[in-house]
């Protein structure tokens, strides 16, 4: 039998870590948000740092999607300058690495940072900020690390588009301008992706951007959370997905029989293929897409074969670290040492990391014990 792993927070701490699914937007220090909220003259629901956790939180527990979306009104609101975009991406760059992650794709929507009123920015204006403030946050934690140990970070980014919007054409276009650009590792644009809410406003109805991006080589990766979750993770794979953002309602397309998990068609399709689902176990609870962590499918796929990986989606606004999720699934779950690297290692065989940096991740992976 192999043996469990009882996985402390400080312990998990330690472990090298994969995040395929982190938004920049989520994922804002308390601190940073009171410094820039009063520097833009944006009023906040309280400047008591305890209590604006807490408020981001109630959000989260609230276990509706709207809730959960609605504090997003006290971060993308001070994102609207370069400046800031690039303090809160080299910050989030830091924050990664200090918590022991070892690769990220951190994904933004340009869109939500430029046009209003007090924003001068473009859509390649901001993308350039974003990406040069995880390059100058890599930079520096890797210097750190030189110096302590821990390990090195690499970090590149995926351009989402929002499917509630009508700009999908135009930003999948800047991300296919922006592909490439920079070191790998260092703040990379890599792929486009879908996000925002998805009840009504299915991949489908963004198939030329999504097109749009796959013709330019970007890479491709859409959000299928909610209901009609089963429709939702059909289309984003009709629309060329190659992961699946969340995919936890694909546990609907399964049932416990005698002998294990019996997969209807949809879902043996996704493991036979080995499509990667970017499970975000918090976030899945609090948008009400699974009752309890107790719950949740992470487990039942990852041992029934599918490419599950273990993601953050919003560290403030869940309330969550790469760490603490890591610790909460592995003693859950009672996963094995063995399976908690292969949770680690999906995450890591499925990024979207050129072909060189993708082995050294694996090898800081395995080489872990």
């Amino acid at each position: 039998m192999a043996p469990k792993l009882a996985l402390s927070l400080e312990a998990a701490r330690a472990v090298p870590k994969v995040l395929l699914h982190d938004h920049l937007d989520g994922g804002l220090r308390p601190q940073t948000i009171v410094e820039l909220a009063d520097a833009v003259g944006h009023s906040l629901p309280t400047t008591d740092l305890d209590e604006l956790v807490a408020y981001f939180r109630r959000g989260a527990d609230a276990r509706d999607i709207l809730a959960y979306l609605e504090t997003f009104g006290h971060t993308v609101p001070l994102l609207q300058t370069a400046e800031n975009l690039h303090r809160v991406a080299r910050e989030a760059a830091l924050d990664l690495a200090a918590d022991g992650v070892i690769y990220a794709e951190v994904r933004f929507a340009p869109e939500l940072h430029v046009g209003m009123a007090d924003s001068p920015l473009s859509l390649d204006d901001a993308i350039e900020a974003v990406t040069s403030g995880f390059a100058t946050g890599v930079a520096e934690a890797n210097s750190l690390s030189a110096q302590s140990g821990p390990g090195t970070i690499r970090i590149n980014t995926i351009v989402c588009a929002m499917r509630t919007e009508k700009r999908s054409v135009e930003v999948a276009q800047a991300c296919v301008r922006w592909l490439d650009r920079g070191s790998d590792g260092a703040g990379r644009v890599v792929a486009f992706d879908l996000a925002g809410a998805e009840t009504g406003f299915p991949p489908t109805d963004h198939a030329e951007a999504a097109a749009i991006a796959r013709r330019g080589l970007a890479r491709l990766t859409v959000h299928a959370s909610e209901a009609p979750g089963l429709e939702l993770i059909s289309q984003a794979l009709e629309v060329g997905a190659e992961r699946v953002g969340h995919g936890v309602r694909l546990i609907e397309d399964c049932e416990l029989g005698p002998d294990g998990l019996i997969l209807g068609p949809l879902a043996r399709s996704v493991r036979d293929r080995q499509i990667p689902l970017e499970l975000c176990p918090s976030c899945n609870v609090q948008i009400g897409a699974v009752p309890t962590l107790a719950d949740h499918p992470i487990a039942v796929l990852l041992r029934a074969g599918f490419r599950a990986t273990i993601n953050t989606d919003n560290r403030l606004v869940s309330g969550v670290s790469a760490s603490s999720e890591l610790a909460d699934v592995a003693s859950i779950f009672d996963l094995s040492t063995s399976e908690v690297q292969q949770l680690v290692l999906n995450g890591a065989e499925a990024s979207f990391a050129h072909h060189d940096t993708k082995q050294a991740v694996i090898a800081q992976v395995k080489a872990y014990s």
